[in-house]
């Protein structure tokens, strides 16, 4: 059995105790800073396929020195000290250096460095699969089908966010499928929104999504993310397949409208508000399973015997991690 504790072993030892530990982690952020003394230091988010924390690196440290230079996605070996601070857990780094794939496999450890949903990839992807083929309308239907095709490696791997939901391999496969499984349920209640459209629309309201992100183990964002944004590139991949599979100007104007809008909110990144019965739908089961991911993933996470998680800044609270008492 490995020595390396993973971050919900950590995050499970006692907090009015200082332990000693060692572990193998994806370094997922790093952002230079510098502190009120003048000495530069860098702030982290470590993870594994069990959660993530934060910790300073200071200037003094050697570790500082090793991971200065270093890209975000590299796989990290450190020593510290847990601790907490302001109610999170913050450790205490004491020694790190950078490791290889090779070696991480060694280690033994390679397997829970990676988070994935609790679906395998197989069954989320034949969801989406199903999903489209119930859409009845061919132009409509082969639209969707065109850029999954297009796209099927990337949709399957590509995180549905850099770190608030579904910020995992997989994640926006497994966010679309939740979509399109709500959708199906609550659409006979809202007969005004039309079936396909809004089938198409979840399907293809992230799509940007796939060029906005890079990088193997530590989503960040492109070049082309930075200067358009998932939105406006998510515009374009379907504007163009609508196009090829010659999808009339109308059923185009609204299939583009739904992803111009799905973000709900201008300050959230949406390009118009939602403005016809299947964008509004979109936007709110967009926003639903999105904050619904967020506590599914603290809940999966969060040590055995925890009352409340860390505060989650996509929900501005703790989640109560205990059951209902019935």
């Amino acid at each position: 059995m490995s020595d390396f504790r993973t971050v919900q072993q950590l995050k499970g030892l006692d907090r009015e105790l200082a332990v000693p530990f060692r572990g193998i982690f994806i370094l997922r952020r790093k952002t230079s800073k510098t502190a009120r003394n003048g000495n530069p230091f860098l702030s982290c988010e470590f993870g594994d396929s069990s959660g993530i924390f934060s910790a300073n690196c200071f200037g003094d440290s050697p570790l500082f020195t090793a991971l200065d230079p270093a890209e975000e996605g590299i796989i990290v070996k450190i020593a510290g000290t847990t601790e907490y601070y302001n109610n999170r857990f913050s450790p205490r780094l004491t020694a790190g250096e950078i490791i290889s794939y090779d070696t991480a496999l060694d280690e033994g450890v390679l397997d829970q460095l990676i988070e994935t949903p609790p679906e395998s990839e197989a069954k989320l992807w034949q969801d989406l699969q199903d999903a489209v083929k119930s859409i009845k309308h061919l132009q409509l239907r082969e639209t969707v089908e065109r850029v999954m095709d297009e796209t099927e490696t990337a949709l399957r791997m590509s995180p549905a966010a850099i770190s608030m939901h579904h910020a995992y391999q997989h994640g926006l496969l497994e966010h679309t499928v939740h979509m399109l499984r709500a959708a199906r349920v609550l659409l006979p209640l809202y007969p005004e929104a039309d079936y396909d459209l809004t089938l198409a629309g979840i399907a293809l309201h992230d799509i940007g999504k796939l060029e906005e992100y890079e990088g193997e183990f530590a989503a960040k964002t492109s070049r082309i993310g930075t200067l358009q944004g998932h939105v406006v590139i998510g515009f374009r991949i379907a504007r163009k397949a609508a196009l090829q599979c010659g999808l009339n100007e109308d059923l185009t104007e609204r299939l583009e409208h739904i992803i111009l809008s799905h973000q709900g909110e201008k300050e959230w990144g949406a390009a118009a508000m939602a403005a016809t019965p299947e964008a509004v739908f979109v936007s709110m089961i967009d926003n639903l399973d999105a904050k619904m991911g967020m506590v599914q993933r603290v809940l999966r996470n969060s040590p055995e015997g925890e009352v409340f998680s860390e505060f989650l800044p996509g929900l501005q609270t703790r989640v109560l991690l205990t059951p209902p008492k019935k």
